[in-house]
Formats: C-alpha cells, sequence, structure tokens
C-alpha cells in the first residue's frame, strides 16, 4: 500500500480523497492554487504545496507543477479527482512514466473512452447496445443529410471530443440540419480545438442511466448497480438516485451483468461509470467516464463500498476481495448538487461564507469543504455541497432529504438550495415520472 498520495484537485472531491487516505493510514499532499491557499483540503492535509495563481490552466491543470510537487514531497501515488486532467490520457502517462502510480484506469482506456467515436466503437465490440447513428465523424453536411435520412428525424449531431453538453444540437427535420450542423461545429471548435460531428438518433424521453464499475488488476469486475441522473440542466446533471425508480431488479441484473462483462472483454481496470439512455425498456450506450463521478456518493450508501477506497487499493495492485454475489443493495439514496447560483436565473454567486450550518442526523451525509469565514473564489465550478440522504425505500428517502435541505443554511452567497426544495415537493419527481427533459421544462415554467 501507498505511504503518500498527492491529490491532484480542489474543493469538496480533495477533501474526500484525503479522508478515505486517511482512514488507510495514507499520509496526503494538497496541491493548490493561490486562491485556495485557505481551503479546508489544504489545512488537513500533511503537507501541501502552491502550485500557481488563480487560473485553473496556470495550476490546477500544471502537470509540470502537480508532477515537481509529487517528486519534491516524495509522493508515491496520484489521484486526480473528477475534473481537471482526471481523464487527460497524457497525464496518465506522464504520471506514470515519472515514476508515480496513477488512480485510475490505464491512459490507454482513457483515450478510447475520450473520443466519443471509439468509445461508441469499443463499447459495440463489447457487447454493449448503442444509439443508432453514423459510424464515425460526418464527412460534411452532405453525409450529415444522408445519416439523419436513414435513421430517421429528429437527430442529434455531437462534438466528437465533446461533453457537457457543448457541441450539441438537435434537427427535428431535414429544415434544420443546416443550422444544427454549422452551430454544432462552431461550438466544438470553440470549445475542444476539434469540431468534427457525429450523429445518433435523438430520443424523445429518455432517461439517463449510469452503471458503476470497479476492476482490478487481477480479472475481477463487479457493477455497484445503477443511478438515475436524469435530471440536468444544460446537460448538467443537478439530482442523482440510486437506484433508478424506472428500473426493476430484472432490468436491472440484466445491463449490470453485460456492463461488467463488457469491461472484462476491454480489459479495463480501477473505477469507471457506463452511462446508457434509457427508453421504452431498451438501454443505448452514450459514454464511459474513466475516472470517479460526482454522484458517487448515492452508489456507497445503497452498498456500504468506499469507492475511493476501493480506487486506492486497486491502483496498489490489490484484488476486490468480492465477487458480483456478496453485493447487496440495501435501500434508497438521493444527492442534491449544491451551487453557487441564485436559484433561478443561475448566476454565479462567489463570496464570503457567513453562517455555514450542516444539516445531520440518521442517513444524512454532506460533502462539502465550507466552512464559516471562506471566501468562494470565483475562478472554479460554482459547485459547493452535495447533500446525500439515505433511508430504508425511496418514501423515507424523501421525507429525510426534505428534513435536510430545510435545516441547511448557507449564508454570504446565493445557492440553489431553493431549487432543490421546490423539485423534491414536486409531485412529478416524487412520482419517479421524469426524464432528461424534465428539468429544463420545470425550470422554465418555475421562472
Amino acid at each position: 500500500m501507498f505511504d503518500k498520495v498527492l491529490i491532484a484537485n480542489r474543493g469538496e472531491i480533495a477533501l474526500r480523497i484525503h479522508r478515505a487516505c486517511r482512514e488507510m493510514g495514507i499520509r496526503t499532499v494538497a496541491v493548490h492554487s493561490t486562491a485556495d491557499h485557505d481551503a479546508m483540503h489544504v489545512r488537513l492535509a500533511d503537507e501541501s504545496v502552491c502550485i500557481g495563481p488563480p487560473s485553473a490552466k496556470q495550476s490546477y491543470l500544471n502537470t509540470a507543477a502537480i508532477l515537481s510537487a509529487a517528486t519534491i514531497t516524495g509522493a508515491e501515488a496520484i489521484h486526480p479527482g473528477y475534473g481537471f486532467l482526471s481523464e487527460n490520457a497524457d497525464f496518465a502517462s506522464m504520471v506514470e512514466e515519472h515514476g508515480f502510480t496513477f488512480i485510475g484506469p490505464s491512459p490507454d482506456h482513457i483515450r478510447m473512452m475520450g473520443d466519443k467515436i471509439t468509445a461508441k466503437l469499443a463499447a459495440q465490440r463489447a457487447g454493449l447496445p448503442v444509439v443508432p447513428g453514423s459510424e464515425g465523424a460526418l464527412a460534411d453536411l452532405d453525409d450529415a443529410r444522408r445519416v439523419a435520412e436513414g435513421i430517421g428525424y429528429p437527430v442529434l449531431l455531437k462534438a466528437t471530443a465533446g461533453g457537457g453538453g457543448k457541441g450539441m444540437k438537435v434537427a427535428r427535420g431535414p429544415d434544420e440540419i443546416e443550422e444544427a450542423w454549422r452551430l454544432a461545429r462552431s461550438e466544438s471548435a470553440a470549445a475542444f480545438g476539434n469540431h468534427d460531428l457525429y450523429m445518433e438518433k435523438y430520443l424523445a424521453r429518455p432517461r439517463h442511466i449510469e452503471l458503476q464499475i470497479l476492476a482490478d488488476n487481477h480479472g475481477a469486475v463487479v457493477h455497484l448497480g445503477e443511478r438515475d441522473c436524469s435530471l440536468q440542466r444544460k446537460h448538467q446533471k443537478v439530482l442523482e438516485e440510486a437506484p433508478s425508480p424506472a428500473l426493476n431488479g430484472q432490468a436491472r441484473d440484466a445491463i449490470g451483468a453485460v456492463a461488467a462483462q463488457a469491461m472484462r472483454t476491454l480489459g479495463y481496470r480501477n473505477a469507471g461509470t457506463i452511462e446508457f439512455l434509457y427508453e421504452d425498456g431498451k438501454f443505448y450506450f452514450i459514454e464511459m467516464n474513466t475516472r470517479l463521478q460526482v454522484e458517487h456518493p448515492v452508489t456507497e450508501m445503497i452498498t456500504g463500498i468506499d469507492i475511493v477506497r476501493e480506487q486506492v487499493r486497486i491502483a496498489a495492485g490489490e484484488e476486490l476481495g468480492y465477487e458480483q454475489a456478496d453485493l447487496r443493495f440495501a435501500g434508497h439514496a438521493i444527492e442534491c448538487r449544491i451551487n453557487a447560483e441564485h436559484p433561478e436565473t443561475f448566476t454565479p454567486s462567489p463570496g464570503l461564507i457567513g453562517v455555514y450550518h450542516a444539516p445531520g442526523g440518521l442517513g444524512v451525509r454532506v460533502d462539502s469543504a465550507l466552512y464559516s469565514g471562506y471566501r468562494v473564489p470565483p475562478h472554479y465550478d460554482s459547485m459547493i455541497a452535495k447533500l446525500i440522504v439515505h433511508g430504508r425505500n425511496r418514501n423515507e428517502c424523501l421525507l429525510r432529504l426534505r428534513r435536510a435541505l430545510g435545516e441547511f443554511v448557507v449564508e454570504g452567497i446565493d445557492t440553489t438550495l431553493a431549487l432543490h426544495q421546490h423539485l423534491v415537493a414536486n409531485a412529478d419527481f416524487v412520482n419517479g415520472a421524469y426524464d432528461i427533459h424534465w428539468l429544463e421544462k420545470f425550470v422554465a415554467r418555475e421562472g
């Protein structure tokens, strides 16, 4: 096992990784920008190294500074968390080339799944069902028209190097394809430096279902059940729950077995999440995230498995030590992502935290790096906390979640706590009757 791990991230996920390492008897190194000098993970880590100014490009994306910090502190492994460099295959390669262990999958698998086309082809070879669409990148607008006619409108144009909803445009008929093509290419080039697009059939009312996978270096692969991440705004997840209200045990076991077998076929290692669209009883692979997910706590709550701990163990060469039949799913869990944003306009709201009070009680977990007197910087993602609640069933979970949201106090800045309070009181959500388009309509109505 490692003696010292460098955490190449910030905020709540850096603190989450620190806690897992501390419980394993592993010392931690925090890296930070000048804007994060008073961050909680910096205060609690055994050592800390400033790696640059506030700009992420000059600090948390500065590979040379991170590797230098690992060298001077004697770290043996680097955990990238999520975001920043977590799915950068070149960074993972550099970590290994410099003699450190990358706590995550191989650079080859990161690279394979980082491109939407190679990921889709790999998924097909591994036996995963995919959304009907183009075989690869579209050659030109005429090619886009031909493929669209073949699979039928509406269609979705997507950036091959995309993510977070960038470079995605819907064409509902032949008269919209040219404008969608132009906008998607422009957006893709601006966001990723690559304007290549591919096409998929646009599903009208799908749910976003993802499967959490763990795989060691000795051939063992298990799935930890699914998460329903359908509540999204501008393709960004807002609330997640496990298990999904839309699946029964038979559907869960079937897609879980397919996903686990696909990872065996690909020789995948460490943690990963396979994401699907689910409509009319059918699953369609859309992408794989080769990292820890923001929403991993809901899976931990229903399985009792510390996913970060498992990541570290696998990276250190240990065996999982359990099989699929050993896993049990207990109860229901929901996670609310709390952002430093106005709850109606979603305008970012950095600033000084006044009163801060996190809810507690049985089945309530808060993953956050906030504290009274902390100044939320304007330079990074606006998520400041995750409220995760567990109950014996979904109804108990919802009642507990409403209570916990009512106890959560963050003063000094705007937050999306009020949005979540409205969400969990809505009849459609209570009944589990929602899809990936539901939240956008809800926000439009409420606004």
